[in-house]
């Protein structure tokens, strides 16, 4: 069983998906890979785990870096489930490009890795904002591809104090 909840940020409706425990799934209304894989087995309900998410959702947005973290239990490949760690490590206020991810898993695994495959495991991110892909961007500081458009990502990199250059936006090739 999934179950959800909703939670309405400044960029629009969210949706929260749980297994009862742990969060699983975090993103707007729209986003397009949210429900991809997951069971259609789904009920609304209000869990621990959910509350938890929407006061950490409460801080970030009014400007405040959370001091905790909720349960996360994404769902993905052993190669995905490694660069959504390294997002995780990723400092609020702060950014990386998808280079410099490419090259710690390269350090870290010893296997050459492109930043165009951490891009595609970055896109399929299911915890958007707390795993914070949003702080991921292109190696000339432009603000690359994110599954909620790039206006969402330039607000969420605003609210935490990033000043972003003056520069236009890049969508990925495969967008």
């Amino acid at each position: 069983m999934i179950y959800t909840a909703h939670y309405t940020s400044p960029l629009g409706g969210m949706t929260l998906m749980s297994d009862g425990t742990a969060l699983i799934a975090l993103d707007f209304d729209e986003q397009k890979y949210l429900l991809e894989g997951l069971e259609t087995n789904r009920q609304q309900k209000s869990l621990p785990v959910c509350e938890e998410t929407c006061h950490w959702l409460d801080l970030y947005f009014s400007g405040n870096e959370p001091d905790f973290m909720p349960p996360l239990a994404p769902a993905g490949t052993a190669f995905q489930q490694s660069v959504w760690e390294i997002l995780r490590t990723i400092p609020y206020g702060t950014t990386t490009t998808y280079g410099a991810i490419a090259k710690r898993l390269e350090q870290d695994t010893g296997k050459r890795m492109s930043a165009q495959a951490v891009g595609g495991a970055v896109g399929r991110n299911p915890i958007s904002i707390i795993i914070p892909c949003h702080r991921v961007i292109g190696s000339d500081g432009s603000l690359t591809g994110y599954a909620g458009g790039l206006d969402k990502k330039e607000y969420l990199l605003r609210t935490e104090g990033i000043v972003l250059p003056k520069m236009p936006c890049r969508t990925p090739r495969n967008a």
